[in-house]
């Protein structure tokens, strides 16, 4: 199936690494030119250059920290006229409510929480004054299936899915589609992160990480490219009809119920 994004632009933030590496790359792969931003200048010089030889397509990179003040009216500037626009940077801390102190929690939502809603208003007006654009954003399971030990992440997920929901209602009629992915566990080093401090809290060994796999749907995570395979086809015209939704990647485990 022809997703028509050949000569598309489109930036993907945190794409230095797991899901927004690997949506950057299915893009290039589907002919799209891509603009890539996270902290790391080192790592996006890697993966676009990875992609500027696998796909003969353009690949620049913007190093940036979207939890600073006024970055997301930076990026902005630089890459206003994208077609797409994928916010994927951020990553929340696992723990209860105990053992994310404030800091931490405030630190996470200014990157993840506050970096979407701060880059999806600068895109947005600048899309919808062209009449035609699209917005995904990666979110995370913890905002439908509740976990109090990954307490900041399932808040902010909550308000990040209410946000995508809200905004992409209405964001339709102006020609902009606004809409959003759940991933549940992904095969990424972020997710071995989280799950090793949830072995430390309840197995007391975070070495054991692994064996929260055996409870997941097929006995494993979803790969990057199973995530990223759906923010593509929903960035395409092929999901012209689809906005103001999020749609759950995660192999059924929230459907089943029980804990992870």
């Amino acid at each position: 199936m022809d997703l028509n994004l050949r000569g598309k632009s489109v930036l993907v933030t945190g794409a230095s690494k797991g899901i927004g590496q690997g949506c950057a790359e299915l893009f290039a792969a589907e002919g799209a030119n891509v603009h890539l931003t996270a902290r790391s200048r080192d790592l996006l010089e890697t993966v676009s250059r990875e992609i500027r030889s696998s796909h003969q397509v353009d690949a620049q990179t913007h190093p940036l920290d979207l939890s600073r003040r006024g970055a997301a009216e930076e990026l902005a500037e630089r890459f206003g006229d994208v077609d797409v626009l994928v916010n994927n940077a951020g990553a929340i801390p696992g723990g209860d409510i105990d053992l994310v102190d404030e800091t931490r929690w405030r630190e996470a939502w200014d990157l993840k929480v506050f970096g979407y809603i701060n880059t999806t208003r600068q895109f947005y007006r600048r899309m919808r004054e062209r009449g035609h654009g699209v917005i995904v954003n990666v979110i995370g399971l913890a905002g439908e299936k509740f976990d109090s030990g990954y307490i900041a992440g399932t808040t902010g997920n909550a308000s990040l899915m209410a946000f995508t929901r809200g905004i992409g209602s209405t964001s339709i009629d102006h020609g902009v589609r606004i809409l959003g992915v759940n991933p549940g566990a992904v095969a990424t080093d972020r997710i071995r992160t989280l799950l090793t401090t949830r072995a430390e809290s309840e197995l007391g060994d975070g070495s054991r990480w692994h064996e929260f796999f055996s409870k997941l749907p097929l006995g494993r995570a979803a790969s990057v490219e199973e995530v990223a395979n759906v923010v593509v086809f929903l960035a395409s015209e092929r999901a012209s009809y689809l906005s103001g939704i999020v749609v759950t990647i995660d192999g059924g485990q929230a459907a089943r119920g029980g804990s992870f």
